[in-house]
């Protein structure tokens, strides 16, 4: 099996990394730390119109039909640069709205018309398409016109207007817009079990590679610094204290990238083992992440705690996707109950 990216893939990459940089950079997360959205309208649409929220949609509703693994590259380049949006669930309304027969709906979010956000449930049992009842923790909700609901048991669209009690929550990362709201009986939209399609495995390989960005981009970030800091007239890198850091840093980074794309794969291809390695996929990523991040801080010393550097943001925003589908133990539960992998 060929796990390095082809050319094709590179070129999506570079593409998706230029606007990113040039676009949306990290800076924004400051600047806009105090408006209703991460990210505007503007800059939205013109993500759209590059494809980025397609890679993996029919080209009947104008996605670019490409595999799961083509659409982890992208959501590496996510984390990587800490975009703010709701990317994730949007892309996956698509994919729900496109299977449930929605193509409309489906295209109006692949060309960025539509937003869909991400309702978490924090109380309440999965209803397998029922009304839907429980409170839930909503990501990235302004200016969205449907909300995402995904458990074990399925998938489905919700009306934002149909979510009652909304209350903004402040969030750890600046870059996340977050809200509580009540589901008191909503109707679903749209609904695909679990059975049908993996909705909520496809979720978990594209937060696992944007937790894998992060990791990637703290190590890079804490490498650099260390190249470059000078103390008692030596680059604090030759410390082995900060060289062991970063050595384990990176290695962490590969392990879930690697795992992350093999879960891809894994799932796309249809594997008898595909939701374990889904599962070790978010595990791994989401450790690397928070580890990633908080060692990057250490190297900085002081600096890396202060609100105007970088260091602190791929913290918060990796404890935020690590949430996403279900806490670390959630998972690691699930993993227990898996049987051995192939």
């Amino acid at each position: 099996m060929d796990l390095l990216s082809s050319a094709d893939q590179l070129e999506l990459v570079a593409v998706a990394s230029e606007f990113f940089s040039e676009q949306l950079p990290i800076s924004a997360i400051r600047d806009r730390r105090d408006e209703p959205s991460a990210i505007t309208r503007k800059l939205w649409s013109a993500g759209a119109d590059l494809g980025l929220l397609g890679v993996s949609a029919g080209e009947d509703i104008g996605g670019a039909g490409l595999d799961l693994e083509d659409e982890a590259l992208l959501f590496r380049e996510l984390g990587r640069g800490l975009v703010p949006g709701p990317f994730l669930a949007s892309v996956l309304g698509a994919r729900l709205a496109g299977l449930a027969g929605h193509a409309d709906l489906a295209r109006s979010i692949v060309t960025g018309e539509v937003l869909v956000g991400l309702a978490e449930r924090r109380d309440g049992e999965p209803r397998g398409g029922r009304p839907v009842r429980g409170t839930f923790d909503l990501f990235d909700t302004p200016d969205t016109r449907y909300v995402l609901v995904v458990d074990p048991s399925g998938a489905a669209l919700l009306d934002t207007a149909s979510l009652t009690d909304v209350r903004t929550i402040e969030c750890i990362d600046p870059g996340t817009r977050l809200a509580s709201a009540q589901a008191g009986g909503a109707a679903p939209l749209c609904w695909v079990a679990a059975g049908d399609d993996p909705i909520r495995s496809r979720g978990l390989v594209l937060a696992s590679a944007v937790l894998v960005g992060i990791a990637e981009a703290a190590r890079d970030q804490a490498v650099e610094y260390a190249k470059t800091r000078v103390q008692f007239g030596r680059p604090i890198g030759v410390n082995q204290a900060i060289k062991h850091a970063c050595v384990d840093m990176a290695v962490a980074a590969e392990a879930a990238w690697e795992q992350t794309l093999f879960a891809a794969i894994s799932l796309r291809s249809g594997r008898g083992d595909a939701e374990f390695q889904v599962l070790a996929a978010n595990v791994v990523a989401g450790r690397a992440a928070l580890d990633n991040a908080a060692a990057s801080i250490q190297v900085h010393g002081g600096m890396g705690y202060t609100y105007e550097h970088d260091a602190h943001l791929y913290l918060k925003r990796a404890h935020v996707v690590e949430q996403f589908f279900g806490s670390t133990r959630d998972q690691l539960g699930g993993l227990l109950g898996q049987e051995a992998a192939q």
